[in-house]
């Protein structure tokens, strides 16, 4: 039986992994800071891993400067120093890995990231760069638990609630490449579903009545997510069914951050100065950590940025209303929305009510569907499943 409960989330612009002890009664989730490079030869632990993927040159770093605890040469920067560093080069800087895996649209096992690198960067395949991402919080739970190995937990890893049977499948796949020997996949709006039941202790049958319908909605880095669960009953005892799933809109923070550069863009303009496309390329990383820094201290009103930060020709300065117009108070354009999936809905049996109290048990255990088995007829619509579990 496996020690502790292991829960993935393989996020658009960020990725956590959070952990719960199953042997021991009234355990909360805890979150593992994740060991990751921040800086030449530095090491730092973060509460978060930024899913931003650096490729350095060859002649770029000294020998030294990637090494991690369970690595001493890598080729790869991941997660914070990735996502700083490559602000300064966005040509060889993989970010958004998430919005390419669920892209029907594109060959989501070819090397296509980063997005218009010239010919002599090297490219890596979406599905590729999630494999780092979940190999590296592989490694990091080894570092801290080398006791308790991940191959020897129970491990889910959260995905949208839209995405297709492929990008499931990818996603399980990639999982397998990371040395996963065995995971879940749970949809992302029912994960948020338990967190609040499992936060209620008890009371979430208070809350709701029968005929009670609970829309849970997910914006993400790059992903609206939109669910709706029925409460019904069932010999007295309330049920929660899952009605309808969104469509797949990719939209998120990753569209905030074009609407922030395209803004500050204009006002460049306005002044008499062009960016080229790698400087507004630059603008946008710069804007998604001047937006984050805004956004995570309301006492701070304005973050500067320019040439000295992003290789800009010129100074800039983004400020907090800016961000909370762009947030909050105003809808996106439209040329914002890069695509759109099909409407989809689903008849699904109850969530799970045998581990409703404690929802790290529950590993998925109402609604998987085999790796390998296609999560609905291919026809336009399909029936999504909460999760692939991989054995």
């Amino acid at each position: 039986m496996s020690r502790y409960a292991i829960g993935i989330d393989l996020g658009t612009t960020h990725s956590a992994l959070s952990w719960v002890d199953l042997q021991t009664e009234g355990m909360t989730p805890e979150i593992l800071p994740i060991a990751q490079q921040s800086g030449p030869g530095a090491v730092q632990d973060f509460a978060l891993l930024p899913s931003f993927l650096y490729m350095p040159h060859l002649s770029e770093l000294a020998t030294g400067d990637l090494a991690l605890p369970w690595n001493a040469a890598p080729d790869r920067i991941i997660g914070e120093w990735a996502r700083s560093h490559g602000a300064l080069t966005p040509i060889r800087l993989v970010s958004s890995a998430k919005s390419w895996l669920g892209h029907a649209g594109v060959d989501r096992r070819a090397g296509i990231l980063p997005a218009d690198a010239p010919i002599e960067v090297e490219r890596i395949s979406p599905l590729a760069a999630s494999t780092h991402y979940l190999q590296h919080l592989r490694d990091a739970w080894n570092h801290c638990h080398p006791e308790a190995p991940f191959d020897q937990q129970a491990v889910t890893v959260t995905i949208p609630a839209s995405f297709d049977p492929a990008a499931r499948e990818l996603t399980a796949e990639a999982a397998q490449a990371a040395g996963y020997q065995g995971i879940t996949l749970l949809e992302e709006p029912q994960a948020a579903l338990y967190s609040w039941i499992a936060g209620s202790a008890g009371d979430w049958r208070k809350q709701v009545q029968v005929g009670d319908v609970i829309l849970v909605i997910d914006v993400g880095g790059g992903t609206s997510d939109f669910s709706l669960i029925a409460v019904t009953e069932d010999a007295g005892n309330l049920q929660l069914n899952r009605v309808a799933v969104g469509e797949h809109i990719l939209l998120g923070g990753d569209n905030m951050d074009l609407a922030l550069a395209h803004g500050v863009a204009r006002d460049l303009a306005a002044e008499g100065k062009q960016l080229d496309p790698w400087q507004m390329r630059a603008l946008i990383y710069a804007c998604r950590l001047a937006k984050e820094q805004l956004l995570s201290d309301p006492d701070l009103q304005s973050v500067p940025g320019g040439r000295a930060q992003q290789g800009l020709q010129t100074h800039w300065r983004l400020d907090q209303d800016r961000v909370e117009a762009r947030s909050a108070d105003r809808p996106p354009p439209r040329w914002l929305f890069p695509g759109r999936g099909e409407q989809r809905s689903a008849r699904e049996p109850p969530a799970c009510r045998t581990h409703a109290d404690r929802p790290a048990l529950c590993a998925g255990c109402c609604r998987h569907t085999p790796l390998g088995r296609t999560a609905g007829p291919p026809a336009r619509r399909h029936e999504p499943t909460a999760g692939i579990r991989t054995a």
